[in-house]
Parts: structure tokens; C-alpha cells; sequence
């Protein structure tokens, strides 16, 4: 998908230090705004490039918003698609000077297509605190809330959320 300035498309291994980068981005510029400085330290840790090439091998696919003008070159945001168990997972992440500008649901939208093509019937997201808003608007409707649990062992605050596929 193409728009005046950004264009979609599937990210590859080569990607992988860019969406690393969009990832911490957001979280810094986004998430801090709704998690501690401590939590927002230990959410970022543990993203270096062998997170997305690894999760690529295990059968994740991200697809990623590149930007098209100067003022906003490089990875603009991504979105995942992978299969835990039995159940389609998704998950969103835009830079913060990117944020509220169609870049998150344009990458949603692609990874959505790839689960009703791998034959989900729901898709299920952690949402962060920073991200409930945009997944409620883009269809998902909350599950429960509670608590995701961080590499270092701290508890992160999320709300479960699923979203009923049309095919």
C-alpha cells in the first residue's frame, strides 16, 4: 500500500536494526507517557535486531511502514502477525513522530490480511496502557486486564483484547 508519505510492505531479516529501532522509539516516546522509567528501561533492554530475526525464523511476519519524504525517512512503525499455539496474535508499534497519522492502522490492516489468510477467525493483542485507544478503534474490544510479564521480571500493565475476523 502506498500513500503521499509512507508505502507498506513486508518486512525481511534486513529490516531487522530498523524495527528494533521503531520499537524502542515508540516505547520511549509513547509508552513513557503511560509506564515508569524503570518499566519503560526493561521494555526496551532486551530489543536488539536478533529479537526480529529470530521471531522471523519462528514463522512471525512483520510488515513495516518505510517513509518516502525527507522529513520522515526510515522505519515509521510495524505490525506482527504469529501463531502462539492456537490463537493469532498481532502487535503494533509506531514512532512517536509518526503516531496518530494512519501509519499504525495501515500496517494493522496488512497484518490482519495475513492472519484471515493463515485462517484466523479472531486475532488477539496484549495491548499496552499507550495502545488500548488504537486497538478499540481499530476493532478489538477488551478481554480482561492484567499483567505481562517483562524479561527482567517486572509486571507490565496491558489489557488482553481480540478481534472478530471477517473472511
Amino acid at each position: 500500500m502506498e500513500t503521499a508519505w509512507f508505502e507498506t510492505r513486508r518486512a525481511n531479516w534486513t529490516d531487522a536494526e530498523h524495527l528494533a529501532a521503531a520499537h524502542v522509539d515508540s516505547i520511549r516516546s509513547i509508552g513513557a507517557r503511560f509506564y515508569t522509567a524503570e518499566i519503560v528501561d526493561d521494555w526496551c533492554d532486551t530489543l536488539t535486531d536478533d529479537v526480529y530475526v529470530r521471531a522471523m525464523q519462528r514463522g512471525e511476519v512483520f510488515h513495516i511502514a518505510v517513509g518516502t519524504g525527507a522529513d520522515m525517512p526510515g522505519v515509521l512503525g510495524f505490525a506482527s502477525h504469529r501463531v502462539d499455539g492456537t490463537q493469532h496474535r498481532t502487535a503494533v508499534y509506531v514512532r512517536g513522530a509518526a503516531a496518530r497519522r494512519g501509519v499504525g492502522s495501515a500496517v494493522f490492516r496488512s497484518a490482519e490480511a495475513e492472519a484471515i489468510a493463515a485462517g484466523a477467525r479472531t486475532i488477539h493483542v496484549a495491548a499496552s496502557l499507550a495502545a488500548v485507544e488504537f486497538y478499540r478503534s481499530n476493532g478489538f474490544s477488551e478481554v480482561r486486564r492484567g499483567e505481562h510479564r517483562l524479561r527482567s521480571g517486572r509486571e507490565l500493565a496491558c489489557v488482553f483484547m481480540r478481534k472478530r475476523l471477517e473472511r
